[in-house]
């Protein structure tokens, strides 16, 4: 099969963050196409971890992106062609808990990653993850489109629509010319697949609490989301980068990535879907008070279908299977089921005719 017009392959591909749980995957799916991956992201704070699991022949690098000389230092020795930025403070909680944490990461670490891109002149693509939450969230019952005002309440959203802000004016001050790097940003949220261990996130808590044989506690039981499997949201990062590569500059924007509004779906309707796969769990609602978390969010995502051509390949039904099939196989036969399950998915991109599938 060949994808994204097989210009991964022999690339050089600095993969920011590539110890996170969507990095892992991005890592594994272009390690399968013939990258060559160098990997810039702190030790995982979490056990097990996905990257880890994988065993992938990286140029693994534990760098703090805070540290502009350590960035810069990799960026010389590597010399990257396509960079994909991920690495950041993801948890919204954890943001109430140490603030400064998110707004250096989020937003000064950001910085840091395009200052080395302007200063490295075999940069052509730069495409920044950023998340759905950039948005100052009113609640509406219609999908935030890419022109739509970016905010945040909480720190962790606020400092992701700070870093939108600085991917715009470094495309506006440094990246202009002929010869510039095209840089676009990736919008996604909520989403989900095997080897995510982290805190404070629906999956790896239920996975948690379906192993200590506990009632999974959770805080917004009605809380609407667009919820997707992991390779949902990557093969529009790369598909982005693919059209960035191509040195078509009328993609150097901002893009949202989601789901159909069919799986916009409220975190109970989302548990009452992995029960079918889990008969064992069960749940209740946290009495504890909580921080300011928004209820209802959606993505206008019609940007990215019309322009980039860009549609999901799996339902959130059958990703939702996906996730439960992966934690199953880890759990009972320590077995990584990872790679099985994006052949998988690329032979339902075939099907289905993915526009980056030839």
């Amino acid at each position: 099969m060949k994808l994204f017009g097989d210009i991964y392959r022999g690339r050089r591909v600095l993969l920011s963050g590539h110890t996170g749980f969507k990095g892992s995957w991005l890592a594994a799916w272009l390690d399968q196409m013939g990258s060559n991956i160098t990997g810039l992201a702190l030790d995982s704070y979490v056990t097990p971890n996905h990257w880890n699991q994988l065993n992938l022949p990286a140029d693994d690098r534990r760098v703090d992106i805070r540290n502009l000389s350590n960035v810069q230092s990799v960026f010389d020795q590597t010399q990257p062609e396509i960079i994909f930025h991920l690495a950041a403070q993801s948890l919204v909680r954890r943001s109430y808990r140490d603030p400064i944490e998110s707004w250096s990461t989020n937003v000064m670490g950001t910085a840091n990653i395009l200052e080395a891109c302007r200063n490295t002149p075999s940069v052509k693509v730069v495409v920044v993850v950023t998340t759905d939450k950039v948005y100052a969230n009113n609640e509406w019952p219609w999908g935030y489109r890419e022109i739509d005002q970016l905010g945040g309440h909480d720190p962790y959203s606020a400092s992701k629509a700070a870093s939108e802000l600085v991917v715009d004016s470094y495309r506006k001050s440094f990246f202009q010319k002929d010869n510039s790097p095209l840089i676009a940003s990736a919008r996604a949220g909520n989403v989900i697949g095997g080897g995510d261990w982290s805190e404070d996130r629906l999956i790896p808590d239920l996975v948690r609490a379906v192993q200590n044989q506990s009632k999974l506690e959770i805080r917004s039981p009605q809380a609407r989301r667009p919820w997707q499997h992991v390779l949902e949201c990557l093969s529009g990062y790369l598909l982005l980068g693919q059209r960035l590569f191509e040195g078509k500059k009328e993609f150097a924007e901002a893009w949202n990535f989601g789901p159909t509004s069919e799986d916009n779906l409220t975190v109970e309707e989302v548990l009452k879907l992995l029960q079918v796969n889990w008969p064992k769990l069960i749940w209740q609602t946290t009495k504890e008070e909580q921080p300011h978390e928004a209820s209802l969010l959606y993505l206008d995502c019609a940007k990215s279908r019309s322009q980039l051509n860009w549609v999901p390949v799996w339902s959130l039904e059958q990703g939702v299977t996906e996730t439960a099939n992966w934690y199953t196989n880890f759990n009972n036969n320590n077995q990584i089921i990872t790679l099985d399950q994006l052949r998988s998915y690329l032979e339902s991109a075939k099907d289905s005719e993915a526009i980056w599938v030839n």
